[in-house]
Order: structure tokens, then C-alpha cells, then sequence
């Protein structure tokens, strides 16, 4: 693997590239490299934004040995490389549900602290930022496994519907009403929250 890789995967790479790149990892494995340089930055946040930067490296690191274990097995038929990984990421998150449920309660716990100097409208972003993050916290906590699978894939991951259901293995269409009943629960949570605080 390359070390400093560039981050070129903030969107779906290009059909034919990626095409071309999947065709090269059946003949040379070496090309697994270009895999890791595209990815690998988004895969890390995703799994930061779910279990910690502490985690983020480890676990990022293990998707791609996993996925290069794995590269014979990839079919691009059934989706491209993209939703491939952040499946593999996801059921990695999975066996790490206690880091990812102590991570949501210390978020809870921890407010923001607002800087004293910089841009007025900064410091107010701060500081309702902080408000809202224990509530988010306990309401993400709250949530099934599959809905917030869908929702944090969404979110932090920036996948569409279709890539959501590459990666999970369900119908898009399940993605999107995963997606649906997770935001109903976050504003049920929120609602509550603000109605009882």
C-alpha cells in the first residue's frame, strides 16, 4: 500500500476508470494499490465519524486488506467499487459496536467549548452545535442497527441510495425507507427532547 494517499474519491469515480481499474485487479494485484490512493481518506472518515479518529486508522487499514482478500470476489456487476467498501467498513463498524455506542455517550456527556476569539457568526455555529450534539448522541444511539447503518452511510459517507443498497446487499428502495424512518425517529427524538427540555 502507498502511504499519503490523495483524495480524489470525494464522489463516485468515473465508470470507465473504475471499469478499466477493476479489469487490471484480476491480473495484477499490484493495481490494488490505485484502490487503497482513491479511497482510502473517505473510507477513514466514515469510520471516524462513527467510532473516533483513534479507531479510524486500524479499522480503515483492515477494510482494504479485507477488500484485497476479497478483490476475486468483487463483481462489478452488482455495483462498483465505492458502496464494495463501505459495505466491507460497515460490517467492520459492526464488531465494534461497544466502541461505536461508549463513543455516542461520551459525545453526550462532552459539550463544545466555543473559542473566545474568531468570527462572531463561528462562534454562535459552536455553540448550538454543542447543544445539539448530546441530543443527536442519545437519539443515534437509539436508533436499530440497520436504520442507522443507512443513515450514517448517507451522511457521513455521502452514498446514494443505490450505493447504500450495493453496500448493505438490499434494495435501494429499502435503503430509502431505512433512510426515511431513521429521520423520523432523529425529529420524534428531537421533538421529545425539546418538548421535555
Amino acid at each position: 500500500m502507498t502511504a499519503g494517499p490523495v483524495d480524489t474519491a470525494a464522489g463516485p469515480a468515473d465508470a470507465a476508470d473504475e471499469a478499466e481499474l477493476v479489469a487490471e485487479l484480476r491480473d495484477d494485484p499490484a493495481r490494488f494499490a490505485a484502490v487503497y490512493d482513491r479511497y482510502f481518506r473517505v473510507i477513514y472518515r466514515y469510520i471516524a465519524g462513527r467510532l473516533g479518529p483513534q479507531h479510524a486508522d486500524d479499522l480503515a487499514a483492515e477494510t482494504f486488506l479485507v477488500a484485497y482478500a476479497k478483490r476475486d470476489r468483487f463483481d462489478p456487476a452488482r455495483g462498483a467499487l465505492r458502496p464494495w467498501l463501505f459495505g466491507i467498513a460497515t460490517n467492520i463498524v459492526r464488531h465494534h459496536r461497544r466502541v461505536e455506542a461508549r463513543r455516542y455517550q461520551a459525545l453526550a456527556r462532552v459539550p463544545v467549548e466555543v473559542a473566545a476569539e474568531g468570527p462572531e457568526d463561528r462562534a454562535v455555529d459552536i455553540a448550538a452545535a454543542g447543544r445539539l450534539r448530546p441530543r443527536l448522541a442519545r437519539a443515534l444511539r437509539s436508533l436499530p442497527t440497520r436504520e442507522r447503518d443507512v443513515l450514517l452511510l448517507v451522511t457521513l459517507g455521502g452514498l446514494t441510495y443505490d450505493e447504500v443498497g450495493q453496500s448493505l446487499g438490499i434494495p435501494a428502495g429499502t435503503a430509502g425507507s431505512r433512510l426515511s424512518r431513521a429521520r423520523a425517529k432523529l425529529r420524534t427524538a428531537f421533538d421529545q427532547e425539546t418538548n421535555h427540555g
